[in-house]
């Protein structure tokens, strides 16, 4: 496993020795149990600065920590990661920033995990790359290391043709994802994107899903690009929210709000992919309008902090807190705040009991590549209750069929949607929860990491440890060639 985060923050104790806590999150569940049975490495940076460690065990895995300096974080992380490809790959909703400095920067850093990864593995192995962070591993791994699998999962969206026509090292992300045998996508909508980018980029030949690798005229090997919708531990999530804990919370919950007859709830990171702005505008307008008042109906919006030392998000919270402000003050009541707005994150036992208080779930995300925030509302719904208002724009579009479809963009569709969803029958509304439900707990993160690998390790192992099997030179993406862009 190759990831830009270890599973565990490693730390250095008084007495010089590692420490490390367990990180949350779906990836890590889903994939633990695969990495104990398979006697796996993760490699990944432990979460901590200039911190030099040898591999190490623990929960069965062995992991493998990749240093990373302050410098090294600004660039290829903050700087190229998020301030480059982030805002490119979800529809320039903010204008991404191209700088040489980053480029090289990744390119190095990108090397250092693929070295990493090919020392670790064993003859014939399985490698799975994650996310748009590593999206040069896959041919440098295949450079240094021609007899192993290689699978990549991309988490995000991944543009069209037209947007990522404007990164001006495209045809070295596009080499280094060919690397891989296998690159999956949470939505088909995405694969079709990789696979019209080759076209443009590549003289590859392209069939369906499937990419044509060759070398000196003969066939080499197949890459394929397909979805695989990623979810969550769903069957774990309806247990927390099952609990009494859980449900006596949730009742608290609505009695601190001044039991409201009805609750609107958003949870998010604070993003600008996130359409909280069109969110809480659109909430505005239904006081102001009197389709909602506010003695009868809250919004509470948890916006936890994120990447608090760029400059948009730092814009962003200023705008999101002054419209929230605003809006309290024009229509807020002793006793009755128009919007509950909290700026830090809960623990997953008050999420769930959030989840289980809200009568509507408002997902209104400007582009996100699945939203996994819509699918944990839809497992603790085990009351079949409950309204999920989605942007059509993410990925659990494509799968949560029984939700109200908006487009965030929309102001007076997304009024329109909210106001639907206040006043939706209970009948219909269970209707629509059961399907979701069904949907959720049968597709969870289980079933995504099951099939992703079945498909990756049905791929025959050519090759030998230290050829190169890549059709066209890798140079590109190796950490000291050329091939700077250096038009920008």
């Amino acid at each position: 496993m190759v990831a830009n985060r270890l599973p565990v923050d490693v730390s250095l104790g008084e007495d010089g020795e590692p420490t490390w806590t367990r990180s949350p999150g779906g990836l890590v569940t889903a994939l633990e149990p695969v990495m104990q049975n398979a006697d796996g490495a993760w490699v990944g940076w432990g979460g901590s600065p200039d911190l030099e460690l040898d591999p190490f065990d623990a929960d069965g895995m062995r992991l493998v920590p990749v240093p990373l300096s302050e410098r090294e974080l600004e660039d290829y992380y903050e700087g190229f990661s998020n301030d480059t490809l982030w805002p490119l790959y979800h529809d320039v909703i903010e204008p991404p920033q191209f700088h040489r400095q980053w480029w090289e920067s990744y390119r190095k850093v990108n090397w250092r995990f693929a070295t990493a990864a090919a020392e670790q593995a064993a003859h014939g192995a399985t490698v799975w790359v994650h996310d748009y962070q590593l999206q040069l591993v896959p041919a440098m791994l295949r450079q240094l290391r021609a007899d192993v699998r290689i699978g990549y999962f991309h988490h995000i969206p991944f543009p069209a043709l037209e947007i990522f026509a404007q990164l001006p090292w495209r045809k070295q992300v596009v080499e280094g994802l060919l690397g891989a045998d296998l690159v999956g996508f949470q939505r088909a909508g995405d694969a079709s994107n990789f696979v019209r980018v080759v076209r443009r980029f590549t003289d590859l030949t392209t069939r369906g899903q499937v990419i044509t690798i060759t070398k000196h005229g003969k066939v080499e090997r197949h890459v394929r690009a397909a979805a695989f919708p990623i979810s969550i531990d769903s069957k774990k999530f309806d247990a927390l929210a099952r609990t009494p804990e859980v449900q006596q919370r949730a009742k608290e919950i609505r009695t601190e709000l001044g039991d409201p007859k009805v609750l609107l709830l958003g949870c998010d990171r604070l993003d600008y992919t996130k359409g909280i702005r069109h969110r809480i505008k659109a909430y505005g307008e239904l006081l102001e309008d009197e389709r909602l008042s506010v003695a009868d109906t809250t919004l509470v919006q948890i916006a936890s902090p994120s990447r608090e030392n760029v400059g948009a998000y730092q814009q962003l919270r200023d705008d999101v807190e002054l419209l929230v402000g605003r809006i309290n003050g024009d229509y807020g009541e002793l006793g009755h705040a128009a919007i509950h707005y909290m700026h830090h994150s809960y623990p997953m036992e008050e999420m769930a009991a959030l989840y289980l208080a809200a009568d509507v779930m408002l997902v209104t995300a400007l582009r996100d590549g699945m939203n996994l925030v819509a699918k944990e509302y839809v497992a603790a719904r085990s009351d079949d209750r409950g309204v999920l208002v989605l942007s059509e724009f993410t990925g659990a579009a494509d799968e949560l069929t029984g939700s109200i479809l908006v487009n965030p963009h929309d102001i007076a569709g997304l009024k329109d949607a909210i106001t639907y969803a206040v006043h939706l029958d209970p009948r219909e509304a269970r209707k629509r929860m059961r399907r979701l439900r069904k949907r959720v707990l049968e597709n969870d993160v289980a079933q995504w990491s099951d099939s992703f690998l079945a498909v990756l390790t049905a791929v025959p192992v050519r090759g030998e440890s230290g050829t190169t099997t890549h059709g066209e030179s890798s140079d590109s993406v190796h950490a000291g060639s050329s091939g700077r862009g250096d038009d920008v």
